[in-house]
């Protein structure tokens, strides 16, 4: 009888344990795709979810500002409000270097080829949208239907870091340099998606793809 008791009790406790086993891996699962560093491939390139927000995090939300850069520089400036230690230099480099770079670790700045893949008509569409509250532009994967948010947060211009053009346009900076002082960058706006370059010391916004 007692031995019968103690296979029952064996037999119990395997399958308890392989119950939580069960529910521990489906919630990871579901929690690993929540989550921003994932991504979303797009015209074959992975683009992230949300903006860069402090060097090395993610924006809490996809419709969030995150926090604006100069061109191959670490240094974050802050997508809202005034500021009054702006950095009026000229950015140095001729790319942006892996060591200014202030995505999180596994990602990285795009590249000018990936910006246009992005604006690639033909694989990819894209309309202006609100999200939470949050003007911006959503880009679709034609063959997939899979998408990301861009919020169109304006940028930081000027010799004060002015901020500018906030819920009417949005600017993404590539690691590519346009001219000496200017970089590449993608534009967004109501009826546009755009690659341009400018000054490089402008503070515009980072979406990152994977490395």
């Amino acid at each position: 009888m007692l031995m019968k008791c103690l296979k029952f009790l064996n037999f119990s406790l395997l399958l308890t344990l392989g119950m939580a086993s069960i529910v521990f891996n489906s919630c990871s699962k579901d929690n690993e795709v929540l989550t921003s560093e994932d991504g979303v491939f797009i015209n074959g390139v992975k683009w992230a979810k949300r903006n860069v927000a402090s060097p090395g995090k993610f924006a809490d939300n996809p419709e969030d500002a995150g926090m604006f850069y100069q061109w191959n520089r670490k240094v974050a400036w802050p997508a809202t409000g005034d500021i009054t230690d702006w950095d009026n230099s000229y950015p140095s480099g001729t790319t942006w270097e892996k060591l200014n770079d202030p995505s999180p670790t596994g990602w990285r700045l795009p590249n000018f080829a990936e910006i246009q893949k992005l604006i690639d008509t033909k694989k990819v569409r894209s309309k202006w949208a609100t999200v939470n509250g949050v003007k911006g532009r959503k880009f679709f994967d034609i063959a997939s239907g899979d998408s990301i948010f861009l919020p169109a947060v304006g940028g930081r211009y000027g010799s004060r870091g002015k901020l500018v053009s906030s819920g009417a346009c949005g600017f993404y900076w590539s690691s590519a340099q346009f001219y000496t002082n200017d970089g590449r960058y993608l534009s967004i706006g109501y009826d546009y998606a755009n690659w341009c370059g400018s000054y490089s010391g402008c503070g515009r916004s980072i979406r990152c793809v994977a490395e």
